[in-house]
């Protein structure tokens, strides 16, 4: 009898009455969902961000503002082709997993047909009157009841293999029906990261010719503390938009009746408690530093001396909403915190977190840079706060993070 019903049998069918779906790890449909729903608003971003392009192109020329814009569709295109990635390794591994499971089916529908096959013949050679010539040949009542259930168990037998054999075609065809959307979806997907790809290295080539004319202007118009300052203002405005943004969307969630956004992972509370986001010494603090030629520069940040290539940690959990480049600072992180709370993360060398995430805190976010600033391999980390209700403003990172005793 195990012969004809495997062990696996009750499993086997309790999966094809569910359907390929129900095999799936929930967890796993989970996050193709929160990938899809990420998707979707990273493309209205980038959508709102082209439409911002139009109008900034139609007002007197700013190269500033333009090379900020797409600074940021360059981020969102990264996040898109990130998402589509993730979802099209997730349709592989799916294919992959059916096509095996197809193969296997087949393999044991073509070994129970062929012990079908075999006994449909033996009970054909048998004739009609088999079983009625088993239960007269009995010598003794004891014999007949014997001769009975062993007649009943070979039909129990025999309707048991023909119900799965019956059940592996249905699973067959389940499989393959599932195989086929599976591929299709790949396919699309495959489509969709062709046209990605292309959208991203379109932007790229927006980016370096308005980065060229950007550079152009300012080349040898600028001393390093006009520098600074430029960079500085860009990036205040890219706060202040962030946060503009931000408020917009609590209010909008507040007349729609959603709620308000999650408490803010950031606080005051949180002041000298902090973890550093790099280990290495101090090149500059918070605030003025006057130079030996007199020069007097203003820090809105710390300067974090380190190797190239080394990890950089977020300092608390958050959202990323910008990862990418910036023009002056390179490849930049910036992550909300809820509430107006903001921790930036500049001159790094690779990025390692795409715009849309959370991020826990001590999660890498990227790697040590800034080989190619004056002051050589490092990061600077800011913070940025509300003050009296009002925009973000830098805040001295030394009153956020644990003391240490080493001084520039």
């Amino acid at each position: 009898m195990a012969r004809w019903l495997p062990p696996g049998v009750l499993g086997l069918a309790l999966l094809v009455m569910a359907g390929p779906g129900a095999a799936q790890d929930p967890d796993l449909q989970r996050q193709i969902q929160e990938s899809q729903r990420r998707l979707e608003a990273i493309r209205e971003e980038r959508t709102r961000l082209q439409a911002e392009m139009g109008q900034i192109q139609g007002r007197v020329r700013d190269a500033s503002a333009e090379l900020r814009n797409i600074e940021q569709q360059l981020s969102a295109s990264r996040s898109v082709l990130a998402e589509v990635d993730f979802q099209a390794e997730v349709s592989s591994t799916q294919v992959r997993e059916t096509t095996a499971e197809l193969l296997r089916t087949r393999e044991e529908l073509k070994e129970d047909k062929a012990i079908l096959h075999r006994r449909v013949r033996d009970i054909y050679k048998r004739g009609p009157l088999h079983s009625l010539r088993v239960l007269l040949g009995a010598d003794s009542f004891a014999d007949l009841l014997t001769r009975h259930r062993y007649l009943q168990l070979i039909a129990s037998y025999d309707r048991a293999l023909v119900d799965h054999v019956t059940l592996l075609e249905g699973a067959l065809d389940e499989h393959s029906r599932y195989l086929e959307e599976s591929l299709a979806e790949l396919g699309r997907l495959r489509q969709t990261k062709l046209g990605e790809v292309a959208e991203l290295r379109s932007v790229e080539r927006e980016r370096q010719a308005a980065l060229g004319q950007f550079q152009d202007r300012e080349r040898q118009a600028l001393t390093r503390l006009e520098q600074l300052d430029a960079d500085e203002v860009r990036m205040t405005d890219l706060i202040d938009d962030l946060e503009r943004r931000r408020l917009e969307e609590e209010r909008r969630r507040a007349l729609s009746g959603v709620g308000r956004e999650g408490p803010s992972t950031l606080s005051g509370a949180d002041a000298g408690s902090l973890d550093w986001p790099v280990e290495g010494d101090l090149l500059y603090r918070f605030g003025r530093e006057r130079r030996p030629n007199g020069t007097v520069l203003r820090w809105n940040g710390i300067g974090i001396q380190a190797r190239t290539g080394t990890p950089v940690r977020a300092v608390k959990a958050g959202s990323v909403v910008l990862a990418g480049p910036f023009e002056g600072y390179g490849p930049t992180v910036v992550l909300s915190h809820g509430g107006g709370f903001y921790t930036l993360y500049l001159y790094l060398e690779e990025i390692g977190v795409v715009q849309g995430r959370e991020v826990e805190a001590g999660q890498v976010v990227g790697t040590v840079g800034g080989s190619q600033t004056p002051e050589g391999p490092h990061i600077e980390f800011q913070i940025r706060a509300p003050v009296a209700g009002g925009a973000p403003q830098a805040m001295d990172p030394l009153q956020w993070l644990k003391s240490r005793s080493e001084t520039p």
